[in-house]
């Protein structure tokens, strides 16, 4: 007889230490950084037309704004990974916010002709390609974050911060050719993730088949 009083099967369910590890509250430090970030993007804009959108004194400032949202997008994954604090809002929203204020840096200044069209519209193409190819593969596993897509997003937000700034000379072609170097390093990650995930896709589809065959 099986499933008494005394039985393994009874008593599993009671089993002391067995506790689910508990969930991580959507307000935590790590979240609450990708929100700071998301509320820093119409602050940001507002500042950096401000005024016409060419006083130095306002785009300083602007400057700062972007430069915070920036920094906390350095810390609040780091902070959700190390202290446990991975919630399903902090998944959606955190590319979201990093996409938000980016997109916005981008597309203002090229409003305001600091920056030409076709560098923002080259980045924000990979990064809108990328999150779709994000979907297509989703199904059977997750392209992790490489090197030089950390390397790519580090720079970008250099460059793109440099050209908020009011910078001449020296400063100036400096952030020109930074910026090429981020358009290059956008362009080359984009194509490896293009492969990775061409390769996840059809592993997957594989092993699909497989599965099938065996059941």
């Amino acid at each position: 007889m099986t499933g008494g009083p005394g039985s393994p099967a009874a008593a599993s369910p009671a089993r002391p230490g067995a506790a689910r590890p508990a969930v991580p509250s959507v307000w935590n430090l790590a979240n609450m950084l990708t929100m700071l970030r998301l509320a820093l993007v119409p602050v940001f804009v507002a500042l950096l037309f401000a005024d016409g959108g060419h006083n130095p004194k306002w785009r300083a400032v602007a400057w700062a704004a972007f430069a915070i949202a920036m920094i906390t997008d350095l810390f609040d994954g780091e902070i959700a990974r190390r202290r446990g604090l991975v919630t399903d809002f902090g998944k959606i929203a955190d590319p979201i916010a990093d996409k938000a204020i980016m997109g916005a840096a981008l597309i203002g200044l090229s409003v305001l002709g600091d920056l030409p069209w076709w560098i923002t519209v080259v980045i924000l193409a990979r990064e809108l390609g990328i999150t779709l190819l994000r979907f297509w593969v989703i199904r059977y596993s997750v392209i992790p974050a490489s090197r030089g897509g950390k390397l790519k997003t580090l720079t970008q937000g250099i460059a793109v911060g440099m050209y908020v700034l009011p910078l001449t000379g020296w400063l100036a072609t400096g952030r020109a050719v930074l910026m090429g170097l981020a358009v290059l390093l956008t362009l080359g990650t984009g194509a490896d993730y293009v492969r990775q995930a061409v390769q996840l896709r059809r592993e997957g589809r594989r092993q699909e088949v497989l599965r099938g065959r065996e059941a």
